[in-house]
């Protein structure tokens, strides 16, 4: 499995989802609300998220996140031992730049 994380900017609010590639090929996106969407391909997940106005994290430089509301240096996406504790953490705050 390969996870990739997206993040939405809600305005102070960041709104997590987790992309996940099976070795089928199919994907998986867990989102803020604990649901696990499935999408035939990674390349339509991709347009799903798109879609929802989501950023692939890892491709954000520092003025992507400038743009979003957030320093890049103080956010990085949840982690939790399971999927249950991972949707609380879904939505976040970050601190506020100055």
């Amino acid at each position: 499995m390969n996870d990739q994380w997206w993040v939405a900017s809600l305005g102070t609010t960041l709104v997590w989802a987790r992309l996940r590639v099976l070795d089928s090929g199919t994907a998986e996106v867990f989102d803020c609300d604990g649901n696990t969407l499935t999408y035939d391909s990674q390349d339509s997940a991709h347009a799903a998220l798109l879609d929802a106005d989501f950023f692939a994290y890892d491709g954000l430089d520092e003025d992507d996140a400038r743009a979003l509301g957030f320093d890049l240096a103080t956010v990085s996406p949840p982690q939790a031992e399971s999927d249950e504790a991972l949707r609380e953490l879904m939505v976040q705050t970050p601190p506020r730049k100055h």
